[in-house]
């Protein structure tokens, strides 16, 4: 991935961010504002309008560096994999607390009081960051600037810098039956890279958003080398290994994440417009 992709730099020629002057060509530099993501999950569109391309999604909690408003949304900087887009204003607000906890589940429910029967908000996605404030029997009750002060099930929290899976074959199998969305990256929703991602992040691993920024990971083995946790890529598509045969992966034949055996898919893909894999990678 070439530092200057424009998907993962803050500029454009009329307007850049302050740390890129004298890097790339712009008629104005100026600097980014931080801020976070209030809501369950925050679109990341193409263009300021919510009928254009969904390229990416935040989630609760994660960083925002905002460089132009552009009336409802706002123009800037994922904090976590540099994706470059538009974010409707009214999903971020000023960091409040700084996160303590992530969401462990791939989704889970935050509550108005500790009782499952009291009013509900989410629902939040695996990833998602919380600062937790107090514990309330089984549950953690989030700051009132991170979820509104509501209360999580605390053993669908992990905190911050530890409780790691180990096993990111494991996370994304968690996601199976989940609907194919482009651009999506939680169990409403996700396509073949989000689904990468999330499984990755889950095990306290970095993770670049796309298909062909992901094929760089790890080192390139042969295809009689496949095993679990290694990674098939083609072109604009990615998929996991579960053992030696099977795939596991988020695709728009089956428009759901699924399991089929990896010799189907790579004949299936090739009869296609996608072609043969370009890579197998070995994290």
């Amino acid at each position: 991935m070439s530092p200057m992709d424009s998907r993962v730099t803050l500029a454009r020629p009329d307007l850049a961010a302050a740390e890129l002057e004298g890097v790339v060509a712009a008629a104005a530099f100026a600097p980014t504002r931080r801020m976070a993501v209030s809501a369950p999950v925050a679109p990341l569109w193409r263009e300021p309008n919510v009928a254009s391309e969904r390229m990416d999604e935040l989630v609760l909690g994660e960083t925002f560096d905002v460089l132009e408003e552009a009336g409802a949304f706002v123009w800037g900087q994922a904090r976590r994999d540099g994706y470059v887009g538009y974010v409707a204003a009214n999903r971020l607000w000023s960091p409040g607390p700084p996160p303590t906890h992530r969401v462990a589940a791939i989704r889970t429910y935050a509550f108005a009081e500790p009782s499952i029967k009291t009013a509900a908000s989410g629902p939040y996605s695996l990833g998602a960051l919380v600062a937790i404030e107090a514990d309330e029997g089984k549950f953690a009750r989030s700051a009132a600037g991170s979820a509104g002060g509501a209360y999580f099930w605390a053993e669908h929290l992990a905190p911050i810098g530890g409780g790691f899976d180990t096993d990111w074959a494991a996370v994304a199998k968690r996601f199976i039956g989940a609907p194919y969305l482009w651009g999506g990256r939680t169990s409403v929703g996700l396509d073949c890279s989000g689904l990468v991602q999330q499984a990755l992040y889950a095990c306290g691993r970095s993770c670049p958003r796309d298909a062909d920024q992901q094929a760089a990971l790890g080192r390139e083995i042969g295809r009689d080398e496949l095993a679990r946790g290694d990674l098939v890529c083609w072109r604009g598509h990615i998929g996991l290994m579960l053992d030696e045969m099977r795939l596991l992966h988020a695709n728009a034949h089956h428009m759901a994440t699924a399991i089929e055996p990896v010799a189907d898919a790579i004949a299936r893909i090739a009869a296609g417009p996608t072609g043969e894999p370009t890579a197998y990678r070995r994290l």
